[in-house]
């Protein structure tokens, strides 16, 4: 009896995380049990383990999906445990991810990961592995690789997945999208975006040494980089600037504000990516550069052609903006907060934040301009999205890992292209691999430290 009720339990479980939308799972599962097919009854909660629970993002994301049950937290440092532990005080707390979601698998429906760069693959892998949905905060990786990893692992393990890249749920973001597949605007042949900050600028070799706070597990925020010793210049902020933990503004921004052009171009991989302009390259930290990738002609049913035509995507960040030559006959009020402009053959479209306002440029066409009709599933909401996929099954979320996985490996190619300025490496999406440059390839997998490898998934 005890082994039935087991067995029942987990087949629960798994209908809960959208195994449901599989027709043999559903037949097996007796829709009593959940309330009705392929749902929960209307009163459950998931159970959400939350990985990082304070820095700039953590805590914010913890709220984020606290009209769930927030099970477990953990946090490598006790300070950053101490204020989410004060908000939900029935939570259990771990330190490291490994012990919690080894013990707690069986009592975990998802988890929210807000860590540093490095280490958002390891983590997501290790709840994958266990059947655990997850939805990561962007970038989804700090390298090319991994974010593969990624995309396979979700494909395999068959669970609910979702970058936070939160812009991609926006009115506005969707309403671009449906502008240009209109053709308001023609065909779309180069884009533009930027932002101008930074971390870490200006240090140039490794930060003295300072003692390691008591409150802080240093190793295990290591994790899978070099080893290093701990500095307040790194911990807990401006590791985004540092080469062995983050990806500087591509990663923290420029995958929000390329969101609307990843979507409505329909981008997969480019034929090749060249650095344009560097300044401040050094061993440590990110310099201030720019990059173009070209991808080629792509199909795209929401268009009437079928297919879009090639485009070069051109990102700029910190000191590099200034290289950024404006459309002509733009005003100083027409390019007020714009961070992404889209260049067509008919005129122009800029998007503004995280993809989250749009303006047809110059802004003065606005006066008479009328939405296009919806085509795109507006959101509920960027974790609610990921909450529907879990409980609901049958619809991914519109940033699940099939989305964000490709989205990121063609993003992190311009933090490996300032390392060869004015060449252009040529991109063998497929086998993620440059073509004419080997020493570029040492770039797209990390390097592990002993006992944190991946390994890779076979298809």
């Amino acid at each position: 009896m005890k082994k039935q009720l087991r067995m029942q339990k987990q087949f629960s479980r798994r209908q809960f995380l959208g195994f449901a939308a599989a027709a043999a799972t559903v037949s097996i599962v007796p829709s009593h049990v959940l309330g009705g097919p392929g749902k929960i009854a209307p009163s459950e909660k998931m159970n959400l383990g939350c990985v990082g629970v304070g820095g700039m993002q953590g805590f914010s994301d913890v709220n984020g999906v606290s009209s769930e049950n927030i099970y477990a937290l953990c946090d490598v440092d006790t300070k950053h445990m101490e204020k989410a532990i004060a908000k939900f005080p029935a939570a259990k707390q771990y330190r490291d991810f490994r012990e919690m979601l080894d013990k707690e698998q069986k009592n975990l429906h998802g988890i929210t990961i807000t860590i540093p760069d490095h280490m958002h693959a390891t983590v997501a892998l290790w709840a994958m592995e266990r059947g655990i949905a997850v939805h990561c905060q962007k970038p989804l990786t700090q390298t090319v690789w991994e974010a593969r990893l990624l995309t396979k692992a979700a494909r395999k393990y068959k669970v609910p997945t979702q970058m936070g890249n939160q812009g991609y749920s926006s009115e506005a973001t969707r309403t671009a999208c449906e502008i240009i597949w209109r053709g308001d605007i023609g065909d779309v042949t180069e884009v533009h975006a930027m932002n101008g900050g930074g971390f870490s600028r200006g240090i140039t070799t490794w930060p003295k040494e300072e003692p390691v706070p008591v409150n802080l597990n240093w190793d295990l925020w290591t994790g899978r980089a070099p080893d290093h010793t701990y500095s307040s210049k790194i911990a807990p902020i401006n590791w985004r600037g540092f080469l062995d933990y983050g990806t500087m503004m591509i990663g923290d921004w420029g995958i929000h504000i390329l969101g609307p052009a990843n979507w409505a171009l329909q981008l997969g991989a480019p034929t090749s990516v060249e650095c344009t302009f560097v300044e401040g390259a050094n061993p440590v930290t990110y310099p201030n550069y720019s990059c173009k990738m070209e991808f080629p002609e792509r199909p795209n049913a929401n268009v009437p052609a079928g297919k879009m035509p090639p485009v070069a995507i051109n990102w700029y960040e910190g000191n590099a903006t200034k290289k950024f030559t404006p459309p002509k006959d733009l005003t100083p009020a027409d390019l007020k907060d714009i961070n992404e402009f889209f260049i067509g053959t008919k005129g122009l479209l800029g998007t503004t934040g995280r993809g989250e306002g749009f303006r047809m440029l110059p802004q003065s066409l606005m006066k008479d301009f009328k939405k296009p009709t919806p085509v795109i599933k507006r959101s509920p909401g960027h974790f609610k999205d990921w909450i529907q996929a879990c409980k609901e099954g049958g619809h991914p979320s519109c940033s699940d890992f099939s989305i964000a996985g490709p989205y990121t490996e063609w993003m992190l190619l311009g933090g490996i292209s300032w390392r060869f300025p004015n060449e252009k490496l040529m991109w063998d999406g497929k086998n993620l691999r440059f073509t004419n440059n080997d020493k570029a390839n040492e770039y797209v997998m990390p390097k592990f430290r002993k006992g944190w490898e991946l390994k890779d998934i076979s298809e």
